[in-house]
């Protein structure tokens, strides 16, 4: 009886094994077959770009800001004080500016002084004596003098010319002997009020400042210096 036993039980494994096993060979062909593939169809994905290159590409071109493009600086026009003059000296520097056509950048100012230096022809004995020495100036060319009309040790004495410092003065005595032959004059102190004049010049541009440069060249110690320029 036990032996019908197992041996029923026997074939009922190998039956359901069997069954497990033909259910395996009749799934494995449809696992096993894929569609066909249509090349024509097949489209190539581009790799996606990175993030930084789409943010470069999406960014529009920079442009300069209207308020940061570069200006070059306007070129400060100049502002000069030339000076001091008197006597002919004053004379030939006011006709050389006038050359220059300035209008009303060109001014003056006048500077006084207690004691300065003259060049001078000694007093004459008489009025007929200083009419000759006169006559003999003009001459030689010399329409700028003052004869001393007050009483006392300058009376007839014949001025050519009053200046700031002695330099000045030697150097205007010096001219005048070499280019007109004037042999009596000298230099000496004046112990008086003595008024000279300095060019004001304001606002120049480059070239008037060149051609005032130029022409202080022909009045020795006379000073060109620059300064802080005038409120417009």
């Amino acid at each position: 009886m036990k032996a019908l036993v197992w041996i029923l039980l026997l074939g009922n494994m190998i039956f359901f094994a069997a069954l497990q096993w033909g259910g395996l060979l009749a799934d494995e062909p449809a696992a096993l077959v894929h569609p066909p593939l249509h090349e024509a169809k097949i489209n190539l994905l581009s790799t996606p770009p990175s993030k930084s290159t789409a943010l470069a590409a999406s960014a529009p071109e920079s442009t300069p800001a209207p308020g940061n493009t570069p200006v070059l600086p306007a070129t400060d026009a100049s502002c000069m004080e030339w000076g001091e003059f008197s006597g002919t000296d004053l004379t030939r520097a006011t006709a050389a500016l006038s050359a220059l056509q300035l209008g009303d950048k060109l001014s003056q100012r006048q500077v006084e002084y207690a004691i300065g230096y003259w060049v001078y022809i000694p007093p004459q004995k008489d009025k007929a004596a200083v009419n000759q020495k006169v006559a003999q100036l003009k001459a030689r060319g010399i329409d700028e003098y003052f004869v001393v009309p007050d009483a006392g040790p300058w009376l007839n004495a014949i001025s050519l010319g009053v200046f700031r410092t002695q330099e000045a003065a030697q150097h205007f005595l010096d001219e005048l002997r070499q280019t007109k032959g004037v042999r009596s004059a000298q230099v000496g102190e004046r112990a008086s009020k003595l008024k000279t004049t300095v060019f004001v010049l304001n606002g120049l541009d480059a070239r008037a400042a060149a051609g005032i440069a130029e022409i202080q060249k022909d009045f020795a110690g006379s000073e060109l210096k620059d300064v802080t320029c005038a409120n417009p």
